[in-house]
């Protein structure tokens, strides 16, 4: 949540943001990697490590900032809340496809969703982790190990034993994990403890070794196109700047220099 806002001589705003993460087996400065990438934030983040409470989004937020607030600030943001609204990949998730079908059926599985950046991929995974009462363990194959692997797994059978939940383990970019780290998590799979998605800008049939491919389906995500990128735009304005008059060929400058890239188109 922002915390302060104070006015600069120059005309910008410095903005000081409260965030509370629970996480495991990250090392602070990992963990800032993993937030802020190499950008020079390092230096203005103050980290503390506290004992999170049982009811955590009432404790860091209360009524104003609970998981209510949060929802709406995403869905502001243009990221989908539900599969009906999901902009594109109607090949998957239009009636009577492949994805629709298991999210309607109730049968999650694990998956390789396969396609180019901004088009999904992580927001399928949470959707798919919302729909299905899952708990959701997000690591990046740029980051993560053996380790962490076997800490999700850890994880994965803590959630079992006290709820009975599924886990969704969502590996980002998991081309870039070698075989011994695939193997890793393999059995896991196989023993149905944890349901694997792993999202690729590469072809799978190259980057992940058969054994893990046979076990899980490929889903090949397509960019999105110019009406789609329209109506994700006029989604976001309309949440974050409904005030600010924005004409057709601007719009159309925007969506074309996006090309097929949600995430780019937002930003």
């Amino acid at each position: 949540r922002v915390a302060s806002i104070a006015p600069r001589d120059d005309g910008r705003h410095d903005v000081r943001i409260a965030m509370a993460i629970e996480t495991t087996g990250h090392e602070p400065g990992q963990l800032l990697n993993m937030l802020f990438g190499n950008s020079s934030l390092h230096d203005d983040v103050e980290l503390c490590d506290v004992e999170l409470p049982r009811d955590f989004a009432a404790a860091f937020g209360g009524p104003r900032f609970g998981i209510a607030g949060w929802r709406a600030a995403v869905g502001a943001a243009g990221r989908p809340l539900t599969i009906a609204e999901v902009v594109g990949q109607r090949h998957l998730l239009g009636p009577g496809k492949p994805l629709a079908v298991a999210f309607h059926a109730g049968k999650l599985h694990s998956m390789i969703l396969w396609g180019p950046p901004g088009v999904g991929k992580t927001t399928l995974a949470r959707l798919m982790a919302d729909a299905f009462n899952a708990d959701f363990v997000a690591i990046s194959a740029v980051l993560a190990g053996v380790k962490e692997i076997r800490d999700a797994v850890a994880r994965a059978e803590l959630v079992r034993a006290q709820s009975g939940r599924p886990t969704i383990l969502f590996v980002d970019e998991v081309h870039r994990f070698n075989k011994a780290q695939q193997d890793a998590f393999l059995p896991w799979v196989e023993q149905g403890l944890i349901t694997f998605i792993g999202a690729t800008t590469e072809n799978p049939s190259f980057e992940v070794n058969s054994a893990l491919l046979s076990r899980a389906a490929v889903y090949v995500l397509e960019p999105l196109g110019p009406d789609e990128l329209a109506e994700l735009f006029a989604r976001a304005a309309a949440a974050a700047m409904a005030s600010t008059p924005i004409d057709d060929p601007a719009r159309d400058a925007l969506v074309a220099y996006a090309d097929g890239d949600g995430r780019r188109l937002l930003n």
